[in-house]
């Protein structure tokens, strides 16, 4: 089987990143995890990539002067490892629409709400905020409006009349470990 070779973007612990290694350890899985980048150095799931035997780059964006010389650098990054779909996982900065085009169809999100519903930050919060019944995540393409781009899958979950922002993320971030792999392994097929 070829395998679609997949670059995955962190800007933290890297939890929905390892969720597509262990998935991708299945020998009848379509995609391998070829490189991990982050662009900062205090990512904790660039030590989980590198004790998995993936390459794990940090691309800081703070030493760059321009947000496109940041990305020409991930872009020649990613092309050197021969990546063909990136998978955003936690990936905490907005990339420009120029890079965007260069990935489009190739590269994916996970999300943390029931796009179109509160895209942008602070989810948990806002669901709360606004007494929503069922909340969850969605995987989806990236495209140059942020988290506008076609949705692959989604989950839902149920609102408890208890829930903190704690607690509904708890939740949600399981159902984000369930569906991205499943997500992943669709694009991975198509494209193939």
């Amino acid at each position: 089987m070829i395998k679609a070779r997949v670059g995955v973007l962190i800007s933290g612990r890297g939890s929905n990143m390892m969720a597509l290694v262990e998935a991708a350890r299945d020998p009848a899985y379509p995609a391998e995890i070829v490189c991990v980048v982050s662009n900062r150095a205090d990512a904790k799931g660039l030590e989980y990539a590198a004790s998995h035997g993936i390459a794990a780059e940090l691309i800081n964006h703070k030493h760059f002067a321009t947000r496109e010389s940041f990305e020409a650098a991930l872009d020649a990054y990613l092309r050197k490892m021969n990546v063909e779909i990136i998978a955003c996982a936690g990936f905490m900065r907005i990339l420009t629409p120029g890079f965007i085009s260069g990935w489009l169809g190739r590269m994916i999100n996970i999300h943390p709400s029931l796009l179109p519903a509160y895209k942008g930050l602070h989810t948990h919060e806002r669901a709360l905020a606004d007494g929503a019944k069922v909340h969850g995540c969605t995987v989806h393409h990236v495209t140059a409006e942020l988290d506008a781009g076609p949705v692959i899958l989604q989950a839902q979950v149920p609102v408890l009349p208890d829930d903190t922002p704690d607690t509904l993320s708890a939740r949600v971030l399981s159902e984000e470990h369930r569906i991205y792999p499943q997500a992943l392994a669709m694009l991975a097929r198509q494209l193939n």
